[in-house]
């Protein structure tokens, strides 16, 4: 069995701050599929969506899964739609343990009120909007997910500290 740590969950549920945490700390390396893809692309996810669509992006995801399967010891903060396609879902469980990460909404606004590379959000950056986007993908998440964690008024430490403990576990 593979041992990448997949970190899913919504915008702002803390997926990049565990995955830096988990490399500082457990000697993983951390692959930020929004910045690998931006860098591939050489502009912004905004850009990618506005000028090539949202399809084409869900694409450069899936590929960028699929070139990260052989390797080992990651942990990746994939973007909030990546486990919405069951290929990605497919290739995670494939190559490690999917965590997902959940917060609440009030949590998720606070964490991306002053965001503004988030194009899904962009104009929506109210409670009911996150809440019901939230909900849309909640049951796509825990179906993909080997583990659930909250990351509510939790330091990374905490966070990392269950997801070593489950995975040890096993």
């Amino acid at each position: 069995m593979k041992d990448t740590i997949f970190l899913i969950g919504f915008m702002g549920a803390g997926k990049s701050t565990v995955a830096e945490y988990l490399e500082r700390n457990y000697g993983r390396r951390a692959v930020e599929m929004d910045e690998r893809i931006e860098e591939q692309e050489q502009m912004p996810i905004s850009g990618i969506f506005e000028e090539k669509g949202e399809e084409y992006f869900r694409e450069l995801e899936t590929g960028l899964l699929k070139s990260l399967e052989k390797e080992e010891n990651l942990v990746v903060s994939c973007g909030g739609g990546v486990p919405l396609r069951p290929c990605n879902v497919e290739i995670m469980k494939e190559s490690g343990r999917v965590v997902f990460l959940t917060a609440s909404p009030e949590t998720v606004y606070e964490r991306v009120k002053n965001s503004h590379n988030r194009p899904l959000l962009e104009k929506n950056k109210n409670l009911p909007f996150i809440k019901s986007l939230m909900d849309k993908r909640r049951e796509r998440y825990e179906a993909a997910a080997d583990y659930l964690v909250s990351t509510d008024g939790r330091s990374a430490e905490e966070i990392c500290r269950e997801i070593m403990e489950k995975m040890k576990n096993e």
